[in-house]
């Protein structure tokens, strides 16, 4: 439910309202438009009159808003959020490539592939310390040491980190040590740890479930602004279908939906998509083009022997000439 304020409305007894609204177990949203001033009620709004607020000498009108999402929707926020990580911005606008390994191996290792992704223009670190892995018996990440590993590449190139949370039992290591949460395809329905994360008040990385709609995506984020967490990438990561040539399917179609419906930065994430690393330049291009605020890419100097993914790894090499044409794809579809 959006209330709509009048122009004069008394500042005392909108903040009454909202105070009273907030008691009631509703998440409160100022809406500010160039004329309008809103505020947005999240929660089960059943329960409540809208005759109630119309009553009121400072509510103007009420707007019922149909879509189950409200805090991530656009009725709720009609501008595009801009996630600011030491000055990297993504979102409103602002483009950025997430690059790096699958999955943390050593320091040699992390702090290479980080030099590298540097120096021909990431503005993020990606990297696995906690590997979520179909078969028991895979490399399932470094744990503990890999987040070390991260945080040291991270201080010797300035680049921020993102990485994979798979348990609440590492919530305090990664509010200390991860400057970007990622909650993995498998966890997007995860909701007590969509919650808890959401209680870090830090940036999250929310990727697209293997069989999840566009809709039970923007749930999942929902739950994370619940929880508190109002800054949040939506990364669509292809999904499965009958199709067997690749490991998922990119629905690209996915990019001008969510950006339609959400205020949320949209990424794409073409390795895990495609699954080769020959697709990976192809779809990461689409993704451009079709909109998207940015990408994730996985990036290991030797994939022939990488520890998770090594077939759908490019190598650094490969990355820096992609860079260039991402920048001639986003400057063409936005005319610069």
């Amino acid at each position: 439910m959006i209330i709509v304020l009048k122009q004069d409305a008394n500042p005392e007894k909108v903040k009454k309202l909202k105070e009273k609204m907030e008691k009631r177990g509703f998440v409160i949203q100022d809406i500010k438009g160039e004329t309008t001033t809103m505020i947005g009620l999240a929660g089960d709004t059943t329960v409540l009159t809208p005759e109630a607020f119309l009553s009121l000498d400072f509510v103007k009108n009420i707007i019922k808003v149909q879509e189950p999402y409200k805090l991530v929707g656009r009725r709720f926020h009609p501008e595009d959020t801009i996630i600011d990580v030491q000055g990297r911005k993504i979102g409103g606008g602002n483009f950025a490539v997430i690059a790096g390994p699958c999955s943390v191996e050593s320091e040699e290792q992390i702090l290479s592939i980080a030099r590298d992704v540097s120096v021909s223009g990431a503005s993020f670190l990606r990297g696995g310390a906690f590997k979520p892995r179909t078969s028991p018996y895979a490399f399932d990440g470094l744990g503990m040491e890999g987040l070390e590993l991260m945080r040291i590449a991270r201080q010797k190139t300035g680049l921020p980190i993102v990485s994979e949370i798979l348990s609440s039992e590492h919530l305090d290591a990664f509010a200390n040590h991860v400057d970007i949460v990622q909650i993995g395809a498998r966890n997007m329905q995860n909701f007590r740890l969509l919650h808890q994360v959401g209680e870090l008040k830090k940036p999250v990385l929310l990727k697209r479930g293997l069989s999840s709609t566009i809709n039970e995506l923007l749930m999942a984020a929902e739950h994370v602004m619940v929880g508190g967490g109002s800054e949040i990438i939506l990364c669509e990561r292809g999904i499965r279908t009958f199709e067997t040539a690749t490991r998922n399917t990119l629905d690209i179609s996915a990019v001008p939906v969510l950006k339609r419906e959400s205020h949320l930065p949209v990424i794409v994430d073409p390795s895990h998509a495609g699954g080769y690393w020959y697709l990976v330049e192809p779809l990461a291009l689409a993704g451009v083009a079709a909109g998207a605020d940015g990408l994730i890419l996985e990036v290991h100097n030797m994939p022939q022997n990488a520890l998770c993914d090594g077939q759908q790894s490019i190598t650094p090499e490969v990355f820096h000439r992609l860079m260039k044409k991402i920048t001639e794809i986003y400057n063409t579809v936005h005319g610069k």
